[in-house]
């Protein structure tokens, strides 16, 4: 890449490791909270170890590395924070076999893509921020907007220091009005307004998790259609379903 898109993808990496490190500092009460969380499910425990994560796999990046896509997905869980790096459970794998199972796409999961997500708060599911924001409290809660709002414009520095490059949101249902994620959705809205050209870039899917993404794609493929060009129609669907962007 460029130097100077690779001067702006650095920065905007090293930010995002920071605020990570702040975030942890700031809540020294969430390692314990989420570890309530993980007690109180009633599934196998664990240990939490990162209750805020920054995905080291950033730290790989060279001015060399070829990406092609960015990858948007909900928020670190068991795998991720165990690992220290983002999409390394099962839907992980689940993204990864994907890729592999449609090399026309001509992209390597683990070299050409940077995976980023809506928050880096870890729980155990997704639908559990909110359990975790009301016992954490209004300090809690607000670190939970916050954070969503800081991955909006983490996404929005990368997506612009890439550009052209598709962006591929992951796990759309808690973006709408009342989701978890309706601050972050919000966030993008205001972001992108300033770039609107770059709305065509965004791309809306299934989750990954249960193999959804998988299933929704060949439910909606057309006779004789290609993989990519239903990609396109069916994340740019559901771009304008919960975005609103045509």
């Amino acid at each position: 890449m460029k130097a100077k898109a690779w001067q702006a993808l650095s920065d905007a990496g090293k930010e995002y490791k920071d605020y990570a490190a702040r975030l942890g500092r700031r809540l020294p009460r969430l390692k314990s909270l989420t570890q309530a969380l993980v007690d109180r499910r009633g599934g196998p425990s664990y240990l939490v170890k990162h209750p805020v994560l920054y995905n080291g796999a950033l730290d790989d990046l060279e001015s060399g590395s070829d990406i092609r896509l960015i990858l948007v997905a909900d928020n670190p869980g068991r795998r991720e924070q165990e690992q220290g790096r983002y999409l390394v459970g099962p839907s992980g794998k689940i993204a990864e076999s994907f890729f592999k199972k449609n090399p026309e796409l001509g992209i390597d999961f683990r070299a050409n893509v940077i995976i980023l997500n809506k928050t880096p708060i870890h729980t155990p599911r997704t639908a559990e921020l909110r359990e975790l924001g009301r016992s954490g409290g209004a300090e809690t809660e607000k670190a939970l907007c916050e954070s969503q709002r800081f991955m909006a414009e983490t996404i929005y520095r990368f997506h612009t220091a890439l550009s052209p490059i598709p962006v591929w949101i992951i796990g759309y249902s808690e973006m709408k009005k009342g989701g978890v994620f309706e601050v972050f959705t919000e966030s993008l809205r205001e972001l992108y307004a300033k770039r609107p050209a770059r709305k065509k870039e965004i791309f809306l899917f299934r989750h990954f998790s249960m193999n959804q993404f998988t299933i929704d794609l060949k439910r909606q493929m057309r006779d004789k259609e290609d993989t990519a060009s239903a990609l396109d129609r069916i994340g740019a669907a559901y771009r304008q379903k919960i975005l609103g962007w045509e």
